[in-house]
């Protein structure tokens, strides 16, 4: 017998005799609560199965299935379970890799057919088997050698070269049932802890992301503690749907992208092409009211000036590049070169600073085919850009402003967010002693401000750190939007300077910064937030006018006009068609205000104005309409 001393975390420590002590049996002695509900343990820190053999001297931690850490997983445990159901039904099919994601978990397949959303049910009908045989995952060490000679007698060759690749000694296996993975775990104790899955669609994706290697069938699903958490996922999952800014902006007449046009590239209609312009007019007031002054740079700059920068070297694979006279130049993929020059075009003082150049500045990079979605991420888009030049001694304010800048945005459009720091990544220019002063100064403005954030290890541009703004929008999803980035490091490399007090040259800091981001983007986020029905005052149609039949169209023209010339935004049906249809087909457009014209809106000189929603208004004179128009624009409603 041999004597353990254990205890769970923040615990004192208890003795127990024993021949071999388990984590699972060291939790039951301890009386770790809930222990149905735990799916592994922390022991001294460190991730285990509640299977494994522990130590004398071991800190236990119970890893609960509602945790973080317990849902990612039940998640890459359910992925097994996924694949030795692929395995049953479809002889012959080799398994790649399947790790759990948000909400869920994929595996990638390589079959002699590509596979398709009707499998989903069948493989879906083997995993409730093997869930409910709830059969224990044990986990193997073996040599490398000996796990290479295993699967290659299974003909398993992604897990051979994963082995290879990995170029360790030995490595870990689960086995569940008649299946057999390649897995560093932990895992669940046993199938029989799924409760709630589903597999949601099938994709193409090529094995290790090369486009040069095989295509594999990529089957996703999710999977939650319970089965009421998972229909509430599928809820909103339906809702996204309807939400789809894919689907919506053709349907509203919005946008759309062209085969023959290419990838990644948007074509503004009217009505979206005015939803940008109600867009950036709104941002440009707001920032002229802030201190800044516009700026514009060209589209194309020599190469050479790409090098001096930094971005040939650390972003030349997002970039375009085209020749003109035999002279090498880059397609801009940020803004920042043209302001700078802007600013050492003449001397500049302390007295001068801060300078702030903002430009909705049109963009180009070079993104993947594999990658490229809706108006998310697109080739081509425009940023609300601006860059902050300043003292050392104004950096802190400087960032606080644009901090407080984003919170008023946000709340406009009714984002709540979450805020983050992305420290040095490995591939950056500037000295150690720059980036620790660019990093203490976004610390210093977030502390001061008494905002909560996480940190991004290593997530930030090249040239220096940044607080990255992550928007929730009304389904709780993430939106990465709006970023400050403080740079020691270009200022230097472009030789800016300012005139101090004592009559020397001192180098100013730079802030990069955008907003909303990508304008794009943006009005991707803002049509599945709304669903499209934009608020009033940034919808491209504010008000359709309606008649009842053709005797009503001089009364409607005169509306028409009326509206036109306090600059509301109108559309007119003045087809002779049923007002059911008309109504029906202004809602489906989601434009805010439908305005009615019959019998008596002529009779009375007014207008029955009625809301998308359905609410009918009063009968109103038109000044009155147009001042609710107004009111509504006012308070961004």
């Amino acid at each position: 017998m041999k004597t353990y001393s254990i205890h769970l975390k923040d615990k004192s420590a208890e003795q127990l005799e024993a021949e071999s002590l388990s984590a699972r049996d060291a939790l039951e002695y301890l009386k770790a609560r809930a222990l149905d509900k735990v799916v592994a343990v922390k022991v001294n820190g460190e991730l285990q199965d509640l299977s494994s053999m522990i130590a004398t001297g071991a800190e236990l931690e119970p890893v609960y299935l509602d945790s973080e850490e317990g849902l990612q997983i039940l998640r890459h445990s359910t992925s097994h379970v996924m694949a030795m159901a692929v395995k049953e039904i479809f002889p012959g099919v080799k398994v790649t890799i399947g790790p759990a994601i948000e909400h869920g978990f994929y595996y990638d397949f390589d079959y002699d057919r590509p596979f398709r959303e009707e499998d989903l049910p069948d493989i879906e009908e083997k995993m409730r088997e093997i869930v409910n045989a709830d059969l224990p995952f044990t986990r193997n060490e073996m040599m490398s050698r000996e796990a290479i000679g295993f699967f290659k007698g299974q003909d398993e060759d992604y897990k051979v070269e994963l082995i290879n690749d990995l170029g360790a000694e030995s490595v870990s296996l689960y086995t569940q049932g008649s299946f057999t993975d390649l897995c560093r775990g932990p895992h669940i104790p046993s199938t029989g802890m799924i409760k709630a899955f589903h597999l949601t669609k099938v994709a193409g994706a090529y094995w290790r992301g090369d486009e040069k290697r095989p295509m594999l069938s990529r089957v996703y699903g999710l999977a939650f503690p319970d089965k009421k958490r998972l229909k509430e996922h599928l809820y909103w999952l339906e809702e996204a749907k309807k939400r789809n800014h894919v689907k919506l902006g053709p349907q509203l007449g919005l946008f759309s992208t062209y085969e023959e046009i290419g990838a990644g590239m948007i074509v503004w209609h009217p009505k979206g092409a005015m939803l940008r312009h109600i867009l950036e007019e709104f941002e440009i007031k707001e920032h002229l009211r802030r201190g800044y002054d516009l700026a514009r740079g060209p589209q194309i700059l020599k190469t050479e000036l790409w090098k001096k920068s930094g971005h040939f070297e650390n972003y030349r694979e997002n970039m375009y590049f085209t020749e003109i006279d035999e002279q090498s130049y880059g397609i801009k993929p940020m803004n920042c070169l043209s302001h700078m020059l802007i600013y050492g075009s003449r001397i500049r003082s302390y007295r001068d600073l801060p300078k702030r150049y903002f430009e909705l500045g049109t963009v180009h990079r070079h993104e993947r085919s594999g990658v490229l979605h809706g108006l998310f991420r697109v080739r081509e888009f425009t940023q609300d850009d601006a860059h902050i030049i300043c003292t050392p001694e104004q950096l802190n304010g400087e960032i606080k402003g644009v901090l407080d800048f984003v919170k008023e945005m946000m709340a406009i459009f009714q984002f709540e967010y979450d805020l983050e720091i992305s420290t040095r990544p490995e591939k950056s220019i500037g000295s150690d002693e720059d980036w620790e002063l660019a990093t203490r100064a976004l610390i210093k403005a977030m502390d001061d401000h008494q905002l909560q954030y996480d940190i991004n290890e290593g997530d930030g541009a090249f040239y220096g750190p940044k607080i990255d703004v992550k928007l929730k929008d009304a389904l709780g999803r993430k939106w990465q939007c709006a970023t400050i980035q403080c740079d020691f490091t270009l200022p230097e490399k472009f030789n800016l300077t300012y005139v101090e007090k004592d009559g020397e040259k001192h180098r100013p800091v730079m802030i990069h910064r955008v907003i909303l981001g990508a304008i794009e983007r943006f009005i991707g986020v803002l049509i599945e937030h709304y669903a499209g029905a934009f608020p009033t005052w940034l919808s491209p149609v504010q008000v359709a006018i309606l008649t009842v039949t053709d005797r009503n169209i001089p009364h409607g023209e005169k509306v028409l006009k009326i509206l036109t010339d306090a600059d509301v935004r109108v559309e007119a049906d003045f087809r002779n068609e049923k007002l059911g249809l008309k109504v029906r087909e202004a809602q489906v457009k989601k434009i805010p205000f439908m305005l009615i014209i019959g019998d008596k809106e002529c009779d009375t000189d007014g207008i029955t104005p009625r809301k998308r929603s359905g609410q009918n208004l009063s009968l109103m004179g038109v000044k009155a309409f147009v001042d609710l128009i107004a009111e509504e624009c006012k308070q961004r409603r």
